[in-house]
């Protein structure tokens, strides 16, 4: 599948690309954007495996991530989008597009985070309609789980993931 290109009233969607990795990598090593996503900065292979996962996803399953930037100075705000990882964890979200979003510590606290998550769930309503779509948070991350209350998720069970305290929240098809 093409990954379409989304619009928001301040932001573009679009597939990751070769020029994106800059940027992201400097997202993914900022300290106080990784501090509930594994507790330390990523390593640039480790960046470079999630940029080419987000990219991949889309052909292997009709879903993946989005670079999101903001549209009128092409800042990058983030990463926005759903993965199947097949995570070791109960309850298994296996086959289920889990969502998830990450944002560049610059853009936090403006709305971003809602006109992303927003766009990528309406796109998925529309393209795949699930019944359900997952997320897994870190019990810590107030904003995320705010965001995530906000856009339709409810609270299903909180559970370990990797030695860390997360909450399994799901948004059930309207």
């Amino acid at each position: 599948m093409i990954a379409p290109t989304l619009t928001t009233a301040r932001l573009t969607l679009s597939p990751p690309r070769l020029s994106d990795f800059g940027d992201s990598m400097t997202m993914w090593a900022d300290p106080l954007v990784v501090k509930h996503v594994g507790g330390r900065a990523f390593t640039e292979e480790e960046s470079w495996t999630r940029l080419m996962r987000a990219r991949g996803l889309w052909d292997l399953l009709g879903f993946g991530y989005w670079a999101v930037r903001e549209t009128a100075t092409g800042r990058y705000v983030g990463e926005v989008g759903f993965a199947d990882l097949r995570r070791e964890l109960e309850p298994s979200l296996y086959g289920l597009p889990e969502m998830g979003w990450v944002l560049a510590a610059w853009s936090h606290g403006q709305g971003f985070g809602t006109e992303a998550v927003g766009a990528g769930l309406a796109w998925i309503d529309q393209a795949l309609a699930p019944e359900v779509v997952p997320c897994i948070i870190d019990v810590e991350n107030a904003a995320s789980l705010a965001l995530a209350a906000k856009m339709g998720f409810v609270i299903k069970t909180h559970a370990t993931y990797k030695g860390s305290p997360i909450v399994v929240m799901e948004r059930r098809r309207r």
